[in-house]
Protein backbone atom coordinates (compact mmCIF):
# COMPACT_ATOMS: atom_id res chain seq x y z
CA UNK A 1 0.00 0.00 0.00
CA UNK A 2 1.59 3.26 -1.14
CA UNK A 3 1.58 6.19 1.27
CA UNK A 4 -0.72 9.02 0.29
CA UNK A 5 0.96 12.28 -0.54
CA UNK A 6 -0.37 15.35 1.23
CA UNK A 7 -2.46 17.42 -1.09
CA UNK A 8 -1.09 20.89 -1.78
CA UNK A 9 -3.41 23.82 -1.19
CA UNK A 10 -4.83 25.24 -4.35
CA UNK A 11 -3.65 28.74 -5.24
CA UNK A 12 -6.04 31.53 -4.47
CA UNK A 13 -8.05 32.41 -7.50
CA UNK A 14 -9.66 35.81 -7.82
CA UNK A 15 -13.43 35.69 -8.02
CA UNK A 16 -14.76 35.79 -11.58
CA UNK A 17 -15.73 39.26 -12.69
CA UNK A 18 -19.38 39.80 -13.29
CA UNK A 19 -20.39 41.02 -16.74
CA UNK A 20 -20.75 44.77 -16.86
CA UNK A 21 -23.57 46.57 -18.59
CA UNK A 22 -23.43 49.20 -21.28
CA UNK A 23 -24.12 51.96 -18.74
CA UNK A 24 -20.94 51.10 -16.83
CA UNK A 25 -18.81 51.08 -19.99
CA UNK A 26 -20.35 54.34 -21.20
CA UNK A 27 -19.76 56.14 -17.87
CA UNK A 28 -16.25 54.84 -17.02
CA UNK A 29 -14.02 56.47 -19.67
CA UNK A 30 -15.41 60.06 -19.53
CA UNK A 31 -15.47 60.03 -15.76
CA UNK A 32 -11.84 58.84 -15.55
CA UNK A 33 -10.64 61.51 -18.01
CA UNK A 34 -12.43 64.32 -16.14
CA UNK A 35 -11.30 63.09 -12.73
CA UNK A 36 -7.67 62.74 -13.92
CA UNK A 37 -7.63 66.33 -15.19
CA UNK A 38 -9.02 67.55 -11.84
CA UNK A 39 -6.89 65.36 -9.56
CA UNK A 40 -3.40 65.87 -11.09
CA UNK A 41 -2.99 69.50 -9.85
CA UNK A 42 -4.34 68.57 -6.41
CA UNK A 43 -1.91 65.63 -6.10
CA UNK A 44 1.05 67.78 -7.22
CA UNK A 45 0.13 70.47 -4.68
CA UNK A 46 -0.20 67.79 -1.99
CA UNK A 47 3.22 66.28 -2.79
CA UNK A 48 4.80 69.77 -2.84
CA UNK A 49 3.25 70.53 0.57
CA UNK A 50 4.55 67.20 1.96
CA UNK A 51 8.10 67.88 0.72
CA UNK A 52 8.01 71.46 2.06
CA UNK A 53 6.80 70.18 5.42
CA UNK A 54 9.60 67.62 5.64
CA UNK A 55 12.24 70.22 4.72
CA UNK A 56 10.78 72.65 7.27
CA UNK A 57 10.81 69.93 9.95
CA UNK A 58 14.40 68.79 9.27
CA UNK A 59 15.98 72.20 8.55
CA UNK A 60 14.10 74.58 10.86
CA UNK A 61 11.90 72.99 13.50
CA UNK A 62 14.34 70.36 14.80
CA UNK A 63 17.35 72.76 15.16
CA UNK A 64 15.11 75.41 16.73
CA UNK A 65 13.67 72.82 19.10
CA UNK A 66 17.12 71.59 20.13
CA UNK A 67 18.30 75.16 20.69
CA UNK A 68 15.21 75.94 22.80
CA UNK A 69 15.74 72.71 24.78
CA UNK A 70 19.39 73.63 25.49
CA UNK A 71 18.34 77.19 26.44
CA UNK A 72 15.65 75.84 28.78
CA UNK A 73 18.18 73.53 30.45
CA UNK A 74 20.68 76.39 30.83
CA UNK A 75 18.06 78.76 32.29
CA UNK A 76 16.03 76.43 34.49
CA UNK A 77 17.53 72.95 35.01
CA UNK A 78 21.24 73.61 35.58
CA UNK A 79 20.81 76.57 38.04
CA UNK A 80 18.32 74.62 40.13
CA UNK A 81 20.53 71.51 40.04
CA UNK A 82 23.53 73.53 41.22
CA UNK A 83 21.40 75.21 43.92
CA UNK A 84 20.21 71.78 45.13
CA UNK A 85 23.65 70.16 45.04
CA UNK A 86 25.86 72.91 46.45
CA UNK A 87 23.45 74.91 48.70
CA UNK A 88 20.34 73.03 49.81
CA UNK A 89 21.94 69.61 50.44
CA UNK A 90 24.80 70.95 52.68
CA UNK A 91 22.34 73.28 54.43
CA UNK A 92 19.91 70.39 55.02
CA UNK A 93 22.71 68.20 56.37
CA UNK A 94 23.78 70.91 58.79
CA UNK A 95 20.20 71.55 59.93
CA UNK A 96 19.66 67.80 60.43
CA UNK A 97 22.77 67.52 62.62
CA UNK A 98 21.76 70.63 64.60
CA UNK A 99 18.21 69.35 65.10
CA UNK A 100 19.52 66.01 66.29
CA UNK A 101 21.80 67.67 68.83
CA UNK A 102 19.20 70.20 70.05
CA UNK A 103 15.99 68.12 70.01
CA UNK A 104 16.44 64.38 69.45
CA UNK A 105 19.15 63.71 72.06
CA UNK A 106 17.36 65.73 74.85
CA UNK A 107 14.03 64.10 73.98
CA UNK A 108 15.55 60.60 74.15
CA UNK A 109 17.18 61.41 77.51
CA UNK A 110 13.87 62.82 78.87
CA UNK A 111 11.94 59.73 77.71
CA UNK A 112 14.49 57.27 79.09
CA UNK A 113 15.26 58.81 82.51
CA UNK A 114 12.06 60.80 83.35
CA UNK A 115 8.95 59.66 81.49
CA UNK A 116 9.63 55.89 81.65
CA UNK A 117 10.14 55.77 85.50
CA UNK A 118 7.12 58.07 85.99
CA UNK A 119 5.00 55.81 83.79
CA UNK A 120 6.07 52.71 85.70
CA UNK A 121 5.11 54.40 88.99
CA UNK A 122 1.71 55.44 87.65
CA UNK A 123 1.07 51.91 86.35
CA UNK A 124 1.89 50.41 89.80
CA UNK A 125 -0.49 52.89 91.51
CA UNK A 126 -3.25 52.11 88.97
CA UNK A 127 -2.85 48.35 89.57
CA UNK A 128 -3.10 48.86 93.36
CA UNK A 129 -6.24 51.02 93.12
CA UNK A 130 -7.78 48.54 90.66
CA UNK A 131 -7.22 45.65 93.07
CA UNK A 132 -9.00 47.57 95.91
CA UNK A 133 -11.96 48.46 93.68
CA UNK A 134 -12.23 44.83 92.52
CA UNK A 135 -12.42 43.60 96.18
CA UNK A 136 -15.15 46.16 97.00
CA UNK A 137 -17.13 45.10 93.91
CA UNK A 138 -16.91 41.44 94.97
CA UNK A 139 -18.32 42.28 98.43
CA UNK A 140 -21.24 44.26 96.94
CA UNK A 141 -21.96 41.41 94.50
CA UNK A 142 -22.11 38.85 97.34
CA UNK A 143 -24.62 41.03 99.29
CA UNK A 144 -26.85 41.46 96.23
CA UNK A 145 -26.77 37.68 95.59
CA UNK A 146 -27.96 36.96 99.15
CA UNK A 147 -30.79 39.55 98.79
CA UNK A 148 -31.91 37.95 95.51
CA UNK A 149 -31.82 34.38 96.86
CA UNK A 150 -33.42 35.02 100.34
CA UNK A 151 -35.90 37.85 99.68
CA UNK A 152 -36.76 38.52 96.03
CA UNK A 153 -37.13 34.87 94.94
CA UNK A 154 -39.82 33.87 97.55
CA UNK A 155 -41.76 37.10 96.89
CA UNK A 156 -41.70 36.40 93.12
CA UNK A 157 -42.98 32.85 93.60
CA UNK A 158 -45.95 34.10 95.65
CA UNK A 159 -46.91 36.73 93.07
CA UNK A 160 -46.68 34.10 90.30
CA UNK A 161 -49.12 31.79 92.17
CA UNK A 162 -51.65 34.62 92.61
CA UNK A 163 -51.43 35.61 88.93
CA UNK A 164 -51.99 31.99 87.83
CA UNK A 165 -55.24 31.78 89.85
CA UNK A 166 -56.53 35.07 88.42
CA UNK A 167 -55.63 33.91 84.88
CA UNK A 168 -57.58 30.63 85.22
CA UNK A 169 -60.74 32.51 86.33
CA UNK A 170 -60.48 35.01 83.49
CA UNK A 171 -59.93 32.15 80.97
CA UNK A 172 -63.18 30.43 82.01
CA UNK A 173 -65.17 33.68 81.64
CA UNK A 174 -63.61 34.37 78.19
CA UNK A 175 -64.50 30.86 76.87
CA UNK A 176 -68.20 31.28 77.77
CA UNK A 177 -68.37 34.74 76.24
CA UNK A 178 -66.76 33.49 73.01
CA UNK A 179 -69.33 30.62 72.69
CA UNK A 180 -72.30 33.01 73.08
CA UNK A 181 -70.88 35.54 70.56
CA UNK A 182 -70.14 32.76 68.01
CA UNK A 183 -73.76 31.45 68.15
CA UNK A 184 -75.18 34.97 67.69
CA UNK A 185 -72.89 35.79 64.72
CA UNK A 186 -73.74 32.53 62.98
CA UNK A 187 -77.54 32.88 63.21
CA UNK A 188 -77.71 36.63 62.71
CA UNK A 189 -75.02 37.21 59.98
CA UNK A 190 -73.67 34.05 58.31
CA UNK A 191 -76.96 32.20 57.60
CA UNK A 192 -78.75 35.27 56.05
CA UNK A 193 -75.68 36.17 53.99
CA UNK A 194 -75.42 32.60 52.61
CA UNK A 195 -79.11 32.60 51.62
CA UNK A 196 -78.73 35.99 49.90
CA UNK A 197 -75.69 34.79 47.88
CA UNK A 198 -77.32 31.47 46.84
CA UNK A 199 -80.81 32.74 45.77
CA UNK A 200 -80.24 36.40 44.76
CA UNK A 201 -76.67 37.44 43.89
CA UNK A 202 -75.53 34.30 42.02
CA UNK A 203 -78.54 34.19 39.54
CA UNK A 204 -78.24 37.96 38.95
CA UNK A 205 -74.48 37.67 38.22
CA UNK A 206 -75.07 34.83 35.72
CA UNK A 207 -77.63 36.92 33.84
CA UNK A 208 -75.32 39.94 33.72
CA UNK A 209 -72.42 37.77 32.45
CA UNK A 210 -74.60 36.30 29.63
CA UNK A 211 -75.64 39.82 28.53
CA UNK A 212 -71.99 41.00 28.59
CA UNK A 213 -70.90 38.07 26.39
CA UNK A 214 -73.58 38.91 23.85
CA UNK A 215 -72.58 42.57 23.71
CA UNK A 216 -68.90 41.63 23.33
CA UNK A 217 -69.69 39.26 20.41
CA UNK A 218 -71.65 42.01 18.61
CA UNK A 219 -68.85 44.55 19.14
CA UNK A 220 -66.27 42.02 17.85
CA UNK A 221 -68.25 41.48 14.62
CA UNK A 222 -68.54 45.25 14.08
CA UNK A 223 -64.85 45.93 14.75
CA UNK A 224 -63.79 43.10 12.41
CA UNK A 225 -65.85 44.50 9.54
CA UNK A 226 -64.54 48.05 10.05
CA UNK A 227 -60.94 46.74 10.23
CA UNK A 228 -61.27 44.82 6.94
CA UNK A 229 -62.70 47.90 5.20
CA UNK A 230 -59.87 50.12 6.50
CA UNK A 231 -57.23 47.51 5.54
CA UNK A 232 -58.37 47.27 1.90
CA UNK A 233 -58.78 51.04 1.62
CA UNK A 234 -55.26 51.65 2.99
CA UNK A 235 -53.75 48.99 0.73
CA UNK A 236 -55.43 50.29 -2.43
CA UNK A 237 -54.81 53.98 -1.71
CA UNK A 238 -51.27 53.91 -0.18
CA UNK A 239 -49.46 50.53 -0.24
CA UNK A 240 -49.91 49.58 -3.89
CA UNK A 241 -48.88 53.05 -5.26
CA UNK A 242 -45.87 53.18 -2.91
CA UNK A 243 -44.83 49.67 -3.96
CA UNK A 244 -45.10 50.57 -7.65
CA UNK A 245 -43.09 53.77 -7.08
CA UNK A 246 -40.35 51.80 -5.26
CA UNK A 247 -40.21 48.96 -7.79
CA UNK A 248 -40.43 50.88 -11.08
CA UNK A 249 -38.88 54.28 -10.21
CA UNK A 250 -36.66 54.39 -7.11
CA UNK A 251 -34.89 51.05 -7.56
CA UNK A 252 -33.73 51.70 -11.18
CA UNK A 253 -32.68 55.27 -10.33
CA UNK A 254 -30.78 54.03 -7.23
CA UNK A 255 -28.97 51.36 -9.25
CA UNK A 256 -27.93 53.94 -11.86
CA UNK A 257 -26.69 56.32 -9.15
CA UNK A 258 -24.81 53.45 -7.44
CA UNK A 259 -23.07 52.57 -10.73
CA UNK A 260 -22.12 56.24 -11.27
CA UNK A 261 -20.88 56.60 -7.66
CA UNK A 262 -18.84 53.38 -7.87
CA UNK A 263 -17.24 54.42 -11.15
CA UNK A 264 -16.50 57.90 -9.76
CA UNK A 265 -14.80 56.36 -6.70
CA UNK A 266 -12.76 53.94 -8.82
CA UNK A 267 -11.82 56.79 -11.16
CA UNK A 268 -10.69 58.90 -8.18
CA UNK A 269 -8.43 56.11 -6.90
CA UNK A 270 -7.01 55.41 -10.36
CA UNK A 271 -6.44 59.11 -11.06
CA UNK A 272 -4.81 59.60 -7.62
CA UNK A 273 -2.31 56.80 -8.32
CA UNK A 274 -1.52 58.09 -11.84
CA UNK A 275 -1.17 61.65 -10.50
CA UNK A 276 1.24 60.32 -7.84
CA UNK A 277 3.47 58.83 -10.53
CA UNK A 278 3.34 62.04 -12.57
CA UNK A 279 4.17 64.08 -9.45
CA UNK A 280 7.05 61.70 -8.64
CA UNK A 281 8.52 62.14 -12.12
CA UNK A 282 8.21 65.93 -11.92
CA UNK A 283 9.73 65.96 -8.45
CA UNK A 284 12.69 63.84 -9.55
CA UNK A 285 13.29 66.17 -12.52
CA UNK A 286 13.18 69.26 -10.26
CA UNK A 287 15.44 67.52 -7.73
CA UNK A 288 18.00 66.71 -10.41
CA UNK A 289 17.96 70.30 -11.66
CA UNK A 290 18.34 71.62 -8.10
CA UNK A 291 21.17 69.20 -7.42
CA UNK A 292 23.26 70.19 -10.46
CA UNK A 293 22.59 73.93 -10.11
CA UNK A 294 22.83 74.43 -6.32
CA UNK A 295 23.93 71.37 -4.31
CA UNK A 296 26.98 70.29 -6.33
CA UNK A 297 28.50 73.83 -6.44
CA UNK A 298 27.96 74.20 -2.70
CA UNK A 299 29.53 70.81 -2.08
CA UNK A 300 32.58 71.75 -4.17
CA UNK A 301 32.94 75.06 -2.25
CA UNK A 302 32.70 73.12 1.06
CA UNK A 303 35.31 70.55 0.03
CA UNK A 304 37.78 72.83 -1.78
CA UNK A 305 37.54 76.04 0.27
CA UNK A 306 35.80 75.75 3.64
CA UNK A 307 37.35 72.44 4.79
CA UNK A 308 41.03 73.56 4.47
CA UNK A 309 40.22 76.90 6.13
CA UNK A 310 38.47 75.05 8.96
CA UNK A 311 41.46 72.73 9.47
CA UNK A 312 43.80 75.71 9.69
CA UNK A 313 41.50 77.44 12.24
CA UNK A 314 41.21 74.21 14.25
CA UNK A 315 44.98 73.57 14.40
CA UNK A 316 46.04 77.19 14.93
CA UNK A 317 43.29 78.58 17.21
CA UNK A 318 40.81 76.08 18.63
CA UNK A 319 43.16 73.32 19.86
CA UNK A 320 45.50 75.72 21.77
CA UNK A 321 42.45 77.45 23.29
CA UNK A 322 40.98 74.06 24.33
CA UNK A 323 44.30 72.99 25.85
CA UNK A 324 44.51 76.21 27.86
CA UNK A 325 40.88 75.79 29.00
CA UNK A 326 41.59 72.20 30.13
CA UNK A 327 44.60 73.43 32.15
CA UNK A 328 42.46 76.11 33.84
CA UNK A 329 39.74 73.56 34.60
CA UNK A 330 42.26 71.12 36.07
CA UNK A 331 43.64 73.87 38.35
CA UNK A 332 40.12 74.83 39.47
CA UNK A 333 39.25 71.18 40.23
CA UNK A 334 42.44 70.73 42.28
CA UNK A 335 41.63 73.92 44.22
CA UNK A 336 38.08 72.72 44.90
CA UNK A 337 39.36 69.27 45.98
CA UNK A 338 41.80 70.84 48.43
CA UNK A 339 39.04 73.10 49.78
CA UNK A 340 36.72 70.08 50.30
CA UNK A 341 39.51 68.16 52.06
CA UNK A 342 40.16 71.14 54.34
CA UNK A 343 36.45 71.43 55.16
CA UNK A 344 36.30 67.68 55.89
CA UNK A 345 39.28 67.91 58.25
CA UNK A 346 37.71 70.93 59.99
CA UNK A 347 34.42 69.05 60.51
CA UNK A 348 36.32 66.03 61.88
CA UNK A 349 38.30 68.25 64.31
CA UNK A 350 35.09 70.01 65.47
CA UNK A 351 33.30 66.65 66.01
CA UNK A 352 36.33 65.30 67.92
CA UNK A 353 36.37 68.47 70.07
CA UNK A 354 32.65 68.11 70.96
CA UNK A 355 32.31 64.33 71.39
CA UNK A 356 35.87 63.13 71.87
CA UNK A 357 37.68 60.33 70.10
CA UNK A 358 35.46 57.51 68.77
CA UNK A 359 35.64 54.25 70.67
CA UNK A 360 37.66 51.51 69.02
CA UNK A 361 35.88 48.22 68.33
CA UNK A 362 36.93 45.27 70.46
CA UNK A 363 38.47 42.37 68.60
CA UNK A 364 36.24 39.30 68.53
CA UNK A 365 37.83 35.86 68.64
CA UNK A 366 36.60 33.88 65.64
CA UNK A 367 36.46 30.13 65.96
CA UNK A 368 37.80 28.92 62.65
CA UNK A 369 39.59 25.63 61.97
CA UNK A 370 43.37 25.90 61.44
CA UNK A 371 45.16 24.39 58.50
CA UNK A 372 47.02 21.92 60.72
CA UNK A 373 43.80 20.43 62.10
CA UNK A 374 42.44 19.19 58.81
CA UNK A 375 42.50 15.52 57.81
CA UNK A 376 45.57 14.22 56.01
CA UNK A 377 46.65 10.86 54.70
CA UNK A 378 48.56 9.96 57.89
CA UNK A 379 45.86 11.10 60.40
CA UNK A 380 42.41 9.66 61.17
CA UNK A 381 40.83 12.78 62.67
CA UNK A 382 39.05 15.57 60.85
CA UNK A 383 38.04 19.12 61.75
CA UNK A 384 34.62 17.83 62.88
CA UNK A 385 35.75 14.81 64.96
CA UNK A 386 38.76 16.19 66.81
CA UNK A 387 38.56 17.18 70.49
Amino acid sequence: MEPQKPSLPEPHKPPPRQPEGCLVVAVRLPVRIVVLVLVVPVRMLWDAAVVAGRVLRDAVLRPVGRALLWLARALFVWPFAALWRYVLVPLGTALTWLGRILFVVPAVWLYRWVLTPAGHALAWAARTVGAGIAGLALGIGAGLGWLYARVLTPVGHGLLWVLRGVGSVLGALGAGTYAVLAWLVRHLVVVPALWLWTWVLAPAGRAVAWCARGVAWALGIAVTGIGLALYWATRVLFVLPALALWRWVLVPVGRALAVVAREVGAALGHAWRIAGRISLAVGRFLGTVLRWTVVEPLRWVYRAVLTPVGHVVRDAVLRPAAKAARGVGRAIREALASARESARQARADFRRMLFGEPREREAVARREPHGAGTRTLDRRTTALTKD
